[in-house]
């Protein structure tokens, strides 16, 4: 059995788990999500924890065991509490601004560059610290991924966006020795 997979998930108060047919729908404070489980495993939803089982030791659903578990997991974190992600924007004249769901970026090119934000996901800028936020994890994170990916951080000077957890290893540039 999944260390991970056969560990139940507790369900907060005011938080909602129904599961029809293989559509999981949890509904908490913060919003509301959906996902499709896939047939390999079953779930069974309690008043105070949901169960992840499965039927076989086949590898692929072995795989899907845990990993369904820490998908309703997830699920059940982001509506209760959410999720959030800090990107660091570094270079002269590098900034964000928000407006509504349009984060617009001076990054260096002869254009702002402008992004829409999904919807569920929301921004606010805090001088050169861009903190994204929402319930969903995976949109969060592939969001974060986007902006990112606009102008990612370059090893000489470290300018560009990058996550404020993230390291970037400094390359020594030029000696100019003649």
């Amino acid at each position: 059995m999944s260390r991970i997979g056969r560990k139940p998930v507790t369900v907060p108060n005011g938080v909602t788990v129904t599961l029809k047919g293989s559509d999981l729908t949890v509904k908490g404070p913060k919003g509301e999500l959906k996902r499709t489980v896939p047939p390999l495993v079953k779930i069974a939803v309690e008043k105070t924890a949901v169960s992840v089982t499965r039927d076989d030791d086949l590898p692929v659903t072995r795989a899907r065991h845990g990993l369904v578990r820490a998908l309703i997991s997830n699920m059940i974190e982001g509506v209760t509490k959410g999720f959030e992600r800090k990107l660091e924007i570094n270079g002269v004249g590098y900034k964000a601004e928000v407006a509504g769901e349009k984060l617009t970026m001076a990054l260096g090119f002869s254009h702002p560059v402008i992004f829409m934000l999904p919807k569920g996901v929301t921004a606010k800028v805090d001088k050169n610290i861009l903190v994204l936020a929402a319930a969903d994890r995976e949109l969060l994170g592939q969001t974060a991924a986007k902006v990112r990916a606009f102008r990612p951080p370059e090893p000489y000077k470290g300018k560009g966006v990058k996550y404020v957890e993230e390291y970037i290893k400094r390359k020594v540039g030029k000696t100019g020795a003649a």
